[in-house]
């Protein structure tokens, strides 16, 4: 007579509770090693972010001067809401705010772009997220003299902005993280007199 035996039962697989802990000991490891790192990164994707803001500002002015044949300005501006512009705001080296126009916007940021009604704007752009714990210097091409502003004429070279009083124009901006620029890249816009305009590592 032929015996059936019992079959055996497949073991299901599955981890330990000891197992799982290790598991999530070795991610949350993995996680803190990774943080300095991730942190890095976001300061130097806001660099660049605000970097690239005020290269395409400063081109755009000098597009629009030649395309417009008159002179064009990009002015650095401070202003208090980084969401939008506000009447109050002002010229600074050290703003992270920009503005093109053909007249200086400060105190008139939050009028429409117009091409008759003075300051007679083009276009601008807040400081926004990517401008946050950016630093920002402009200076003159002495690289010590503070600049805010710089004026394209008709065939897209550098010229004084006109005053009164003149003013001499940005020669380069430097972009850093302003709590800890040791720790993260840091940014250069330089603009010749010709109006060739160039972003790199700052020396």
């Amino acid at each position: 007579m032929l015996m059936i035996g019992k079959l055996p039962r497949n073991k299901v697989a599955g981890f330990t509770i000891i197992e799982l802990a290790i598991a999530m000991a070795v991610f949350g490891f993995l996680i803190l090693a990774a943080a300095p790192s991730l942190q890095d990164w976001f300061k130097n994707t806001r660099i660049r972010g605000a970097a690239e803001s005020l290269q395409n500002g400063i081109l755009t002015a000098r597009v629009e001067a030649i395309r417009r044949n008159r002179p064009i300005t990009f002015w650095l501006l401070s202003n208090d809401d980084p969401d939008q512009f506000l009447a109050s705001c002002s010229l600074s080296e050290s703003g992270t705010a920009w503005m093109v126009s053909v007249d200086s916007p400060a105190g008139n940021c939050d009028d429409a772009p117009s091409l008759t009604t003075t300051p007679m704007i083009v276009t601008g752009r807040t400081t926004g997220d990517s401008g946050k714990h950016v630093a920002i210097s402009a200076t003159q091409s002495d690289g010590t003299t503070a600049a805010t502003s710089i004026t394209f004429n008709s065939f897209g070279s550098v010229v004084k902005t006109p005053g009164p009083p003149d003013r001499d124009p940005i020669g380069q901006i430097d972009i850093t993280n302003d709590v800890d620029s040791s720790s993260s890249r840091s940014l250069r816009i330089v603009i010749t007199a010709n109006g060739k305009i160039t972003l790199g590592n700052r020396p």
